[in-house]
């Protein structure tokens, strides 16, 4: 499926946006892989794609930590281009969430090497124009924030780019390979996906409730909200 122009334009400005929200702007937290996803669905009017990619990914960016200068991916615009993926490929949702979630652990590779560059360019900017900032020129400040802004804007802008890149690339270089004997590979490829965004999101969980008392009430919780879920059923 080739998507209209209008909608890749949609896509692109939405993981731009949610790129930027991760640091620079307005942090309204449209960068959680949840919230990028379903709305990324929701431009692809496919919601219940964005929603499975979303919790996939949501669970997967659980265990980082982005503290200080840390190295982690940017799951964000990923996420975008993993819906991206899935909503066009064949072959129904298995192969859909395999290949979305391969698009979109390599685009948010690609975004985090990309946050870790514009860091040190940002360094080596504040730097030239410390002694300017220093006398307390307004217009120096003004310069290097909107400065920053608009290159972290481009760098979002070029990740969600690669990442669509790659969702248009999946079809031909894998769908086929993956959709062989009845579908197999592909059902595979989603299995360790899920398997890995749910160990990661219980490796994060257990990071933040620990190994003390709270983990009872967790444990307690947990069972509960089981219990709820399957009567509801």
């Amino acid at each position: 499926m080739i998507l209209p122009i209008e909608v890749l334009i949609a896509l692109l400005v939405w993981g731009t946006l949610v790129g930027v929200d991760l640091v620079s702007l307005p942090q309204m937290m449209i960068a959680r892989p949840l919230v990028a996803g379903t709305v990324a669905g929701a431009i692809l009017g496919d919601i219940p794609t964005g929603l499975r990619l979303g919790v996939v990914f949501e669970l997967l960016q659980y265990d980082i930590l982005p503290v200080g200068a840390v190295r982690y991916p940017e799951y964000g615009p990923a996420t975008v281009a993993a819906v991206a993926t899935a909503h066009a490929a064949p072959g129904g949702e298995v192969l859909g969430l395999g290949l979305g979630a391969l698009v979109g652990l390599v685009t948010a590779l690609v975004g985090g090497v990309t946050i870790n560059g514009l860091r040190r360019l940002n360094s080596r900017i504040v730097h030239a124009a410390a002694a300017t900032l220093e006398s307390g020129d307004p217009g120096a400040l003004v310069r290097v924030h909107v400065g920053g802004l608009l290159r972290d804007g481009l760098r979002a802008a070029l990740v969600t780019s690669v990442g669509l890149v790659l969702a248009w690339l999946a079809r031909p270089l894998l769908a086929g390979a993956l959709a062989v004997r009845d579908g197999r590979p592909a059902l595979l490829l989603a299995a360790v996906v899920v398997a890995a965004g749910l160990a990661a999101g219980a490796a994060g969980t257990l990071r933040l409730v620990g190994t003390g008392p709270n983990l009872k009430w967790f444990a307690a919780g947990l069972g509960g909200g089981l219990l709820v879920a399957v009567w509801l059923r």
